[in-house]
């Protein structure tokens, strides 16, 4: 992969996390956090609704059945996800008491985004 093609996905990538949290937000999420970084890893946003807290995965695909969204994201990913986000709430500990959540958001062209609670 080229420096362009890298640039370009990064690009891609951004946008992405942004249309899924404008979505969210238009669904009465408040996102706490965007590319949250841990030692575990990456956390592409952090939102908020009522009493739930959810660590969601974006990802950016031309067309996906639901079945494609969740392989979308394989186990490993998920464990990775799962790690970041103990410790996020570890260093935010006034969300301990909060019901957890880890939802997939899939952004396609043209499209609105799709948002899958629980889906990780």
């Amino acid at each position: 992969m080229t420096v362009d093609e890298r640039r370009a996905r990064y690009r891609i990538g951004l946008r992405s996390e942004w249309i899924a949290a404008l979505a969210l937000r238009l669904r009465g999420y408040r996102i706490l956090a965007t590319r949250c970084k841990t030692s575990a890893g990456e956390i592409d946003l952090v939102a908020i609704r009522r009493k739930r807290l959810a660590f969601i995965e974006v990802k950016h695909r031309a067309d996906v059945t639901d079945e494609e969204a969740h392989a979308a994201v394989g186990p490993a990913q998920r464990q990775r996800v799962r790690r970041a986000a103990e410790l996020w709430v570890a260093r935010n500990t006034r969300y301990r008491d909060r019901e957890i959540g880890f939802d997939l958001v899939i952004v396609a062209p043209r499209r609105w985004p799709r948002v899958i609670e629980n889906g990780l």
